[in-house]
Order: C-alpha cells, then sequence, then structure tokens
C-alpha cells in the first residue's frame, strides 16, 4: 500500500513539474516574441524617419545615412501609401505591381498585423507606412504551437507506453492466477479419480460412475485449459469437425431440454491446426454466451461451411440480439450484460481465435429481439 502510495505521489510530481517547465517554455516564447515585435517596430520608426529625411532633402543634407537604413531593410515586408494610393513597396514581389488587387490584398493584411506608422514630412503633408511581421517572426509565432504539438504527441507516446506496460502486467497477473488455478484444482480431481475407483470396486451403479467419470474428465479438460493460458499452445492438425461436435455434444447433454440444438456440417473431413482444448472452449464459450442470450430457451445452430478462403464456424441464437454499437465492444474484457459474472468469456474467446489460432472471430449479424450469428473464422493452409 505505501509503496503504491508513494509511486503515485511521484507520478503527480513528474506530471507537475512538467507542466511548470511547459508553462515556463510557453511564457518565455511569448515574452521573446513581444520584444522582437517591439523592435521591429522601432527599426519601422527608424525606416520612416530615413524616409521623413529623404523627402526633405536638398543639396547640401548628408543623405548617406537614410539611404542605408532603408537599404538595409530586407525582411518586412512595407506599402508606402499617400492619400490612400500605394506610392511604394518594400519586400514585396514587385510583378504585382502599384494599386493593383493583389497588392491591395496584401496592403489589408499588413493593416491587421500592424498600427500604421504616420511620417508627416511638412504641415498637412503626410504617408502613411504599414508593414508586416518578418519571416523569422512568423515562424516564431507558431513555435509554440509546434511545441504544444511535439508535448502532446510525447505525452501519447508515454501514456501508450504506460498503457501497454500495464496491460502487459494485467496479463501476466491473470495468466499467473489461471495457472495458479489449474494446480489447485489438480489436487481434488486426483482425489475424486480415486474415490471414483472405490466405488467401482464396491460394484456401484456403472451408470453412476460412468457420468462421474465424463464429470471427472471435464475437470481434467478445464485444469488443462487454464494451465495453457499465457503459454504458446501446441496445435496439431485435427478434424475441426469432430472437435466441434465433441464439444457441441457434451453441451447438448447438459442444458435445458427447451433449447433447441441444431449441429450442421460438411460430410467430408476438415483438417486445420488448431489446439483441441483450446477450441473446445472457444465452442462452449460461443454456446454458453447464445444459451445466456436466449434465456434458456430458443433455437441454437452451430453450422461449419468450408469456402475457398477458409473454414467458417457460425453460432447462431434466437436471443435478445445485440445493438450495433456493442458488435466490437462484446470482446472487450468487462463487457457483460448479466448481472453476474466478469465479462471475461468472449473476450478469451477472441484471444484463443485471433492471437493462439491467427484467426478472426467478429458479430457477423445480429436483430434485437430476433437473435445473433458469431463467426469464426480459420485460414486453411495449403
Amino acid at each position: 500500500m505505501q509503496f503504491s502510495e508513494r509511486r503515485n505521489t511521484t507520478r503527480w510530481i513528474i506530471i507537475t513539474i512538467s507542466f511548470l517547465i511547459v508553462s515556463l517554455i510557453l511564457w518565455n516564447t511569448y515574452t521573446f516574441f513581444q520584444i522582437f515585435k517591439k523592435e521591429e517596430r522601432l527599426k519601422m520608426n527608424l525606416w520612416a524617419s530615413a524616409q521623413k529625411t529623404l523627402i526633405n532633402a536638398d543639396e547640401n543634407t548628408a543623405v548617406d545615412l537614410p539611404l542605408e537604413i532603408l537599404s538595409n531593410n530586407s525582411s518586412i515586408p512595407i506599402i508606402l501609401t499617400e492619400k490612400n494610393h500605394i506610392i511604394n513597396t518594400i519586400n514585396i514581389d514587385e510583378s504585382f505591381g502599384l494599386n493593383t488587387t493583389s497588392t491591395h490584398k496584401i496592403l489589408d493584411r499588413l493593416k491587421k498585423e500592424n498600427d500604421p506608422i504616420v511620417i508627416e514630412y511638412a504641415p498637412g503633408n503626410f504617408q502613411k507606412l504599414y508593414y508586416g511581421n518578418s519571416d523569422l517572426l512568423n515562424k516564431l509565432k507558431y513555435y509554440p504551437i509546434a511545441l504544444l504539438l511535439i508535448i502532446f504527441l510525447f505525452g501519447l507516446l508515454v501514456y501508450n507506453f504506460y498503457k501497454s506496460t500495464k496491460v502487459a502486467t494485467q496479463n501476466k497477473l491473470w495468466a499467473g492466477m489461471a495457472k495458479e488455478t489449474a494446480h489447485q484444482i489438480g489436487t481434488p480431481l486426483s482425489s475424486l479419480i480415486g474415490w471414483v475407483e472405490i466405488l467401482k470396486a464396491d460394484e456401484v451403479d456403472e451408470s453412476i460412475t460412468l457420468e462421474i467419470e465424463k464429470d471427472i474428465a471435464r475437470l481434467e479438460t478445464i485444469t488443462d485449459r487454464f494451465s495453457k493460458i499465457g503459454s504458446i499452445p501446441t496445435l496439431e492438425n485435427k478434424n475441426i469437425i469432430t472437435e466441434t461436435f465433441n464439444t457441441y455434444n457434451y453441451l447438448q447433454s447438459r442444458f435445458s431440454k427447451q433449447i433447441e440444438f441444431h449441429f450442421e456440417a460438411p460430410e467430408i473431413p476438415i483438417y486445420i491446426a488448431i489446439n483441441p482444448i483450446l477450441h473446445g472452449w472457444t465452442i462452449e464459450n460461443l454456446v454458453k454466451n447464445a444459451i445466456d442470450a436466449m434465456k434458456g430457451k430458443g433455437v441454437l445452430i452451430l453450422k461449419i461451411e468450408n469456402g475457398t478462403d477458409g473454414v467458417k464456424i457460425n453460432v447462431s441464437d434466437t436471443g435478445s440480439g445485440i445493438a450495433k454499437k456493442q458488435f466490437r465492444t462484446i470482446f472487450e474484457p468487462g463487457f457483460t450484460t448479466k448481472k453476474r459474472g466478469w465479462g471475461l468469456g468472449l473476450s478469451l474467446t477472441k484471444r484463443i481465435v485471433e492471437e493462439y489460432h491467427k484467426g478472426k472471430i467478429k458479430v457477423l449479424k445480429s436483430e434485437i429481439g430476433v437473435g445473433t450469428t458469431i463467426q469464426v473464422s480459420y485460414k486453411i493452409k495449403s
């Protein structure tokens, strides 16, 4: 508990420090932008003074410095107007010309970027100097956005890493719990096998011991399933029709007679690489899910089809149906419509089908109040 609290405290300290650092960077960037903008304003005031000096210059006035100031501006776009007419442009494409539509559009943009500088070169006579932001200033303006985008992407990367690490830890935990469960079941199971032998020796009704042996075999299968969670299963080239029917037949004999079972499959065997134990678990989960959806009464059809693109197993029911928006979420861990249960059946089925057997599982079709068909498909390797 203390370790968990310490880890959470450390995490929040890191997040707070990171937020402060980012805030400081953004504030400094904004401050630098404003300082740079003021410096450009001062440059334009100096440029305006040089322009005024040139306008009022006579033969005895030194114009070397004003000319140098005017010629040194190579980055800031300038439009000079007098009586609403454009009389000169600096750092603007000369092909636009003066007093053209294109140049006036640029002038409108410059008016929005900065207030004009008025050059009064004689009483009642003045010019207006409109200027825009330099390329450097424009790039600097978008720097905070780029910085925030980088921080966002970095945060997303860290979150994904943290989430994947958490999921991996949870998977290891569940795998460990599953293996431990299998180990714990093994002890009473061995004892039950011994008791069956004693019952046989006492010549108890054979039908009783036969049913007990079936359930013991079932428990051994369940133990074998749990022991395989988290491990790479061994795949065998099996007839998928036979393996599917064995599980179907076992479940049919143990559910209510109010469920009408139907099994449809080709007469020709279909051999694919599967793990029989885990495949049986897949079929059991799908059949039980269908029976739960029908609330123990209805029609269940298990159909196997052999197509050119592989084998498909369809499990159909006449249950309550699934909303289209839930077609994907029903396979997520924790999703359940029942009052009891952890919602792990279909998520385990998805893992068995897609991770262990490299197949696919999906809701083929469903209609509220009519029923659902879930399809499992496997590719047949030639």
